[in-house]
């Protein structure tokens, strides 16, 4: 027969689980915002490798997306463009910019909620990948925009930045 001593020591043993279940995310070191929804159950795995083309256009506009979400456009923004595009889609991308007064990466105003990078087509020295960026407006209606990315195999950097059709 179990004595109350013993118990205690069960339920004290079965309880702290339960309580570091239920610690807030700011005790683990994890950094969330509010509105973040964490799920580790289903959560997708990312990988990439710096040889692979696509990869490069993922990171790119992760980190470019990134930026441009918390801080906007800058000289972090900018470096970002020097180091994964062409000189001369950088100058394309001037041109374009100035003309409609609109980010030429994202090819619209404003930061995308989310994006998706997927392999296209490769031939003749290139790799296209689609790009698809997805917005949110203040009613809740998602929109989005599916870019044609080109980029150089050789070099690895992006060279041409089209809406898809």
């Amino acid at each position: 027969m179990a004595t109350s001593r013993t118990l205690r020591r069960i339920a004290l043993i079965g309880a702290v689980p339960a309580v570091g279940a239920a610690l807030p995310t700011s005790a683990t070191g994890v950094r969330t915002h509010n509105t973040a929804s964490v799920s580790t159950v289903n959560a997708p795995v990312r990988d990439g490798s710096p040889r692979s083309t696509v990869d490069r256009v993922a990171d790119f506009y992760g980190a470019y997306i990134d930026v441009l979400y918390d801080s906007g456009r800058g000289r972090l923004a900018d470096s970002l463009r020097e180091h994964y595009l062409t000189a001369r889609l950088r100058a394309d991308l001037a041109r374009w910019e100035k003309a409609h007064h609109t980010d030429g990466v994202l090819r619209a105003k404003g930061v995308p909620a989310a994006w998706k990078v997927v392999c296209s087509d490769s031939g003749m020295g290139h790799c296209w990948t689609r790009v698809t960026l997805t917005w949110e407006d203040a009613g809740n209606q998602v929109h989005h925009m599916r870019l044609l990315v080109r980029s150089d195999l050789e070099t690895q950097l992006i060279s041409g930045i089209r809406i898809a059709s």
